[in-house]
């Protein structure tokens, strides 16, 4: 067998250990974001009893504001 046949047939798939664990940790961080935000975001619509600028005929205010903080979770650091 020359070289540029075994070459084509056997093609080795190196994978950096370091890139792949640094993916899915971002991806779990990003999961987290994701879960709390929609978490605080349901818990304020329960207690306020409406959506973010939602305004009706029998509601004339809106929720007040928010502003984004950072907290620390073992995925990593989240904006909530």
């Amino acid at each position: 067998m020359d070289e540029g046949e075994g070459s084509k047939s056997g093609k080795i798939i190196q994978i950096d250990e370091g890139v792949v664990q640094r993916h899915l940790a971002e991806m779990v961080r990003g999961s987290v974001e994701e879960t709390l935000n929609t978490m605080l975001e349901t818990e304020a619509v329960e207690l306020c009893k409406a959506r973010r600028y939602e305004r009706t005929a029998g509601r004339k205010s809106t929720r007040a504001g928010h502003y984004t903080r950072k907290l620390g979770t073992k995925a990593g650091e989240v904006s909530a």
